[in-house]
């Protein structure tokens, strides 16, 4: 932590300022830690994050999660970009406890990041541990490093989407996830 500190630090001063300053003598302490917690997700040990909380059931509809707000950086500027995940799978016999879902999309947005690959990986994931028949996960986001520099364009949204097994397959499964995510 300290070596980050000093980072920050340095980094003041690059930009010319001066972190002696009343207003700057806790910042790179506050930054570190700020970095720190934004990027948690490297800590998560996703085995211990689900922890046995894969539960059985004969339920072969889909189970659909949406609007899990996400927060994370952008692995190009090292800028936030903030957003909704919707993720739905179809149960196999076994289905996952609620709140694993949406621990399982911080834990992969507080790392450096490009939307695609985060959209996979959380797709990936759910399908390694469920064993579902299908998985879809979509995530909507704004980046701050398009709002913020380069084009400062402050409404774009972002989507991707990765669809898995018989949402992939199976147009009309594709469909029934993709209407109901987009219900109010």
């Amino acid at each position: 932590m300290q070596q980050m500190e000093q980072l920050y630090r340095h980094l003041i001063e690059m930009v010319g300022e001066n972190p002696d300053r009343e207003g700057l003598l806790k910042t790179p302490a506050r930054a570190a830690r700020a970095f720190q917690f934004l990027t948690k997700g490297y800590q998560e040990d996703i085995d211990k994050l689900v922890n046995n909380a894969l539960f059985e059931s004969d339920i072969r509809e889909m189970v659909v999660v949406k609007n899990i707000e996400l927060y994370s950086m952008c692995e190009h500027h090292l800028l936030p970009f903030i957003g909704k995940c919707h993720v739905g799978y179809i149960p196999n016999g076994k289905v996952l406890g609620l709140s694993k879902v949406a621990r399982l999309v911080d834990a992969f947005a507080r790392r450096l990041q490009i939307q695609e690959n985060l959209t996979k990986q959380i797709a990936v994931t759910i399908q390694n541990y469920t064993g579902a028949l299908g998985v879809g996960v979509v995530i909507e986001a704004q980046h701050l490093c398009m709002m913020m520099r380069g084009v400062e364009k402050q409404n774009s949204v972002m989507t991707t989407s990765c669809v898995l097994g018989e949402m992939h397959d199976d147009a009309e499964t594709r469909s029934e996830f993709m209407t109901l995510i987009c219900k109010h």
